[in-house]
């Protein structure tokens, strides 16, 4: 059982001066989650999703925190392979230099990028992006293990080049793709590619996306594999705030996860930007009740359809809590059958020394619990 951080760098004040703090910070997590015995730590990669997500360059922000550790595995969670986000050259040769310079460390997750935010800053079409990132996946994996690249696809061509450096990891970093849904999952396994299961729906829904993901490794062909090598890891978010005051974990997670909620909603489906005020003494836990319904009578009016994806954010029975509460909520998610629990604790309301407390707790309390 793997153990690992995923970092957005939200925030609710996005003036300049709190964004710079809150990406230091996010560098203080990830160096104290070295030092509490998490494997890994992810980072995203978005465009001009205010609020949502301020990490726009995770290639700087991973090397940054590998040049502060020495064993943590760097994870890009994911790297948008849209050519207008990133040639995937481009990325080979990035993620390459990182593996070298980090001693080998380095996952490669690959994504679209799919907003009209995003898609609309970088000339992406919005209709090419699947296309774009089954090329570029295949790109860089055939980059990293011959010699010389050469490349005669429906949409890139590459005369012979070799591609440097070389990673350090053979035949190349593992590969994974985020996954939200069935349809990705079906392609992380006939990708061979890790899953990186980004929703917030909880348990019960991880039991049912694995087993989908087991069932499209089982009937893979092979002839849509992108590497010599498969990766049939799956990893699933584990939204957390673990203090000794449960009550006020409970609250703090609520919160920050109602901003989460409402600044995705905002930028995937139209929905105004997120509350910011945060009224001292309010139930959180009642608050996202109420957006949640606010956000379904929005979808009704706008005549959207109300899907399980759009409503899952704001379903709060995650491993907010005490320590034994985060152990009772990942034992349920070994249980549904993840192979890694990615904890979410850096959302846009939630203070530094609450993320730095709930790092600590995991690494005394909880993943100890799970490692004798």
């Amino acid at each position: 059982m793997k153990f690992s951080m995923i970092f957005e760098a939200q925030l609710a004040d996005p003036s300049p001066r709190h964004e710079r703090a809150v990406l230091r910070d996010c560098v203080e997590q990830a160096v104290h989650a070295e030092e509490m015995g998490f494997d890994r730590v992810w980072a995203v990669e978005h465009h001009a999703l205010k609020w949502y997500a301020h990490m726009s360059a995770p290639e700087v922000f991973l090397s940054y925190v590998a040049a502060k550790t020495s064993r943590i595995r760097l994870g890009h969670g994911v790297v948008c392979l849209p050519f207008g986000f990133n040639h995937p050259v481009r990325v080979a040769e990035r993620a390459a230099m990182l593996d070298v310079l980090s001693g080998g460390r380095l996952d490669l997750g690959a994504g679209r990028g799919g907003t009209r935010q995003e898609t609309g800053l970088c000339g992406v079409d919005p209709a090419n992006t699947y296309a774009e990132l089954d090329e570029s996946l295949r790109i860089i994996a055939k980059a990293w293990e011959h010699d010389e690249l050469e490349w005669h696809g429906p949409l890139l061509d590459i005369e012979p080049h070799p591609i440097l450096p070389r990673p350090v990891q053979a035949p190349h970093p593992p590969l994974f793709l985020a996954c939200s849904k069935r349809d990705t999952l079906t392609l992380a396994a006939e990708y061979g590619v890790g899953a990186l299961v980004l929703g917030f729906a909880g348990p019960d829904e991880v039991r049912e996306m694995r087993a989908f993901y087991d069932a499209a490794i089982r009937n893979r062909s092979g002839t849509k594999l992108v590497s010599s090598v498969t990766n049939d890891h799956f990893s699933a978010l584990c939204p957390t705030i673990v203090l000794d005051d449960r009550d006020k974990a409970v609250q703090v997670g609520a919160r920050g996860q109602r901003f989460f909620a409402q600044s995705i909603a905002h930028w995937y489906g139209s929905a105004p930007p997120p509350d910011e005020a945060v009224d001292t003494g309010r139930d959180e836990v009642e608050a996202i009740r109420e957006a949640g319904e606010q956000q379904v009578a929005y979808l009704h009016e706008a005549k959207i359809p109300v899907s399980p994806n759009a409503t899952a954010t704001f379903h709060v029975k995650h491993a907010y809590g005490d320590a034994a509460d985060a152990i009772a909520y990942v034992e349920r998610l070994i249980d549904a059958g993840a192979d890694e629990i990615m904890c979410l604790i850096q959302m846009g309301t939630v203070p530094q020394e609450v993320c730095m407390e709930t790092i600590r707790q995991w690494g005394e309390n909880v993943i100890p619990h799970f490692r004798g």
